[in-house]
């Protein structure tokens, strides 16, 4: 409950048009796009709309002063419900601050507010011949702002990596109101701790991210795209081992299995031959066409030793559309599939890429569960999709050990419960497992030293 007077003073902070306190206007503010249903009890009991870092920080004061929970929030692309206003109080939305500040070309880096969208700074860049290469499957909504609280990663992670390795320094608001800028544009800098890499994946619950300094790459000259086509999950996954194994290195490569496959033949209405069981989506660069023909021989001799059945290289940029909007309409096609999906997001080594995927298999058959398998296959990073339907009975309880067997899979390999959505919500109960208890009480004491009140997105991460 926040207090009349109080609000008072949260609203003159932003102005009345940038302030939403009505029940219906809040409900929006009370979900993400993750798997959490709706509930009443995470409406918003305010929705504040900052202009700057001055209303941030003001906003921040009065919480502090108040015990007011405070929530911050993107375009909510999020899977694990980490925009979600677990103890209500503020809805911190974000999506005024949507200014690119400065591109140095010279120093190769962007600064910009954590409300423009990941397209709009990729665009910027590669007008000036400038590559951001981190791509979230959703870049064309998410911002910035969130893709560095949940260390966002994408299908370019294989070769150049996720967000964390782009971010130079950070202009954050403490829980106490108090402003601090981490890093800069030095590129060698180890002045004190790396406070820039640990706000960069906490999930808005150490501070809220106001400014973001990103370092920047030459664009590749040339692109071009591949589908392969396999007869199975394991010659595919092995065919992306060898290929990495011989110093031959996409900028992506993404997984598919069959039950994917056939969901996004049925939702988009292709034709797909029945033997095909995997299908994997590979992006190569270079400098000439000659260096990706060379790529791509490479790819076609790994392949045939391990029995694809098709390969597919794009000749247009339509057929290089073609090709990705398979790819980037996946997730949509899978959530069609059935009455009810769990997404997962599940990181493990390369080397155990084929295992985990085993192991999955078999808890869908222990559980008699459809998942869904893809990923990004070069880098480890796994999605299973639990499709099912809550309406039957002992549905959910299964659904529910599956997902827990899924994790212990993940961490029996050597992997870890995220690569790139983050904890959130939904994977509080695991991260005892994950991390041990000495590895959570380290993390809430750097929360405890933060934010001592606990006022900066409870309710996330442990329970």
């Amino acid at each position: 409950m926040i207090e009349k007077e109080v609000k008072e003073k949260l609203r003159a902070v932003v102005g009345a048009e940038h302030c939403l306190e009505a029940t219906h206007e809040c409900f929006g503010y009370s979900y993400d796009s993750s798997f959490i249903p709706m509930s009443p009890q995470n409406i918003p009991t305010l929705v504040l709309r900052p202009g700057s870092t001055e209303d941030v920080a003001k906003i921040m004061t009065i919480a502090n002063e108040y015990d007011i929970p405070v929530t911050p929030r993107g375009t909510a692309s999020g899977r694990t419900g980490g925009s979600i206003p677990a103890a209500q109080g503020i809805s911190l939305a974000m999506d005024r601050l949507t200014n690119i500040l400065e591109l140095d070309e010279r120093n190769m880096m962007v600064t910009v507010e954590p409300g423009v969208r990941t397209i709009d700074v990729y665009n910027a860049c590669a007008e000036k011949g400038l590559f951001f290469p981190p791509d979230p499957a959703s870049w064309k909504y998410s911002t910035l702002g969130g893709n560095v609280g949940e260390n966002a990663g994408g299908m370019r992670a294989v070769k150049y990596g996720v967000t964390s390795n782009y971010v130079m320094g950070l202009e954050v608001v403490l829980a106490d109101g108090s402003v601090i800028n981490t890093g800069g544009k030095a590129i060698k800098n180890v002045t004190g701790y790396n406070l820039t890499q640990l706000f960069t994946g906490s999930e808005g619950t150490l501070g809220v991210i106001t400014k973001i300094l990103l370092r920047l790459i030459p664009m590749p000259k040339k692109r071009n795209t591949l589908q392969l086509m396999f007869p199975s999950l394991d010659n595919a996954c092995n065919t992306i081992h060898s290929m990495l194994s011989s110093g031959v290195v996409p900028a992506a490569a993404e997984l598919m299995d069959k039950i994917s496959i056939q969901a996004v033949a049925k939702h988009r209405h292709l034709d797909i031959k029945a033997e095909i069981g995997a299908c994997v989506v590979l992006e190569i660069d270079g400098e000439t066409d000659a260096d990706l023909d060379k790529q791509a021989c490479q790819i076609k001799a790994i392949a045939q030793k391990h029995e694809v059945l098709e390969v597919r290289v794009a000749a247009s940029q339509e057929e290089v559309d073609d090709i990705w909007s398979i790819r980037r309409g996946l997730s949509s096609a899978i959530g069609a599939a059935a009455p009810n999906r769990f997404g997962e997001d599940i990181s493990v080594p390369r080397d155990a890429f084929p295992e985990v995927v085993r192991l999955i298999r078999q808890i869908g058959e222990k559980y008699n569960l459809t998942i869904a398998v893809y990923g990004h296959a070069g880098d480890g990073n796994v999605h299973p999709s639990v499709l099912c339907d809550l309406a039957k009975e002992g549905e959910e309880e299964r659904v529910h050990q599956a997902i827990n067997e899924i994790f212990d899979a993940a961490l029996s390999v050597g992997g870890t419960l995220s690569g790139e959505h983050g904890i959130g919500l939904t994977k509080r109960p695991y991260l005892k497992k994950a991390l041990g208890e000495a590895g959570v009480n380290t993390l809430k004491l750097v929360k405890q030293a933060l934010d001592p009140k606990g006022i900066l997105n409870p309710g996330k991460i442990w329970e």
